[in-house]
């Protein structure tokens, strides 16, 4: 059997690209439980757009974002939200080259509110110190720090914690989701 001419193999292997995207884009928004949870001050909603062929457009309630610079296949961006309300609903629409659209509709609540951090019970032997508290917030505790070191906790609304430090008190940071903070000395 002879080899193929070189031009008729090139021209069976381009018959078998795939020539159609169905692929349509994927948006993906930072944040938590599927909304993004800010403060005031710093309300910038950010997400991406993925993309098998490349992200032309993205719109925010139908007006134009701007795509940051980079690849085209994943497409970053961002907006600031409108207004002061707590609560508020977006549309975000996405297309490819292709002509592929999708949209998702995002909640953004801004939060101002702190998390609330109280001490339960402390003890000190020595330079150890033994601390247990709970920190609760509106929307979600996210982390507790005793000393700058982060504890290991499950994220949620009340946060029971015990951690062990040394010194001569311990200070204690709760942040929620939206990055408020509150900070205690205990001693």
């Amino acid at each position: 059997m002879r080899p193929l001419p070189l031009c008729f193999a090139l021209l069976l292997i381009s018959g078998c690209a795939r020539n159609n995207d169905t692929f349509a884009p994927r948006i993906v928004m930072s944040g938590a439980e599927g909304g993004v949870v800010s403060q005031p001050a710093q309300a910038q909603v950010r997400g991406y757009v993925l993309d098998d062929v490349g992200v032309s457009r993205v719109s925010v309630d139908g007006k134009p974002v701007e795509i940051k610079p980079g690849a085209s296949k994943i497409a970053n961006f961002s907006f600031q939200p409108q207004g002061q309300a707590a609560k508020k609903e977006y549309l975000v629409e996405a297309a490819d080259a292709a002509g592929h659209v999708t949209k998702l509709s995002v909640t953004v609540v801004v939060d101002a509110a702190p998390p609330t951090l109280r001490v339960l019970t402390y003890a000190r032997s020595g330079n150890r110190i033994r601390v247990s508290g709970v920190a609760t917030d509106n929307a979600r505790v996210a982390q507790i720090l005793i000393d700058g070191n982060r504890l290991n906790i499950s994220p949620g609304p009340r946060v029971e914690f015990y951690a062990e430090t040394t010194g001569i008190y311990a200070d204690l940071e709760a942040i929620d989701a939206a990055g408020n903070r509150v900070k205690l000395r205990a001693q």
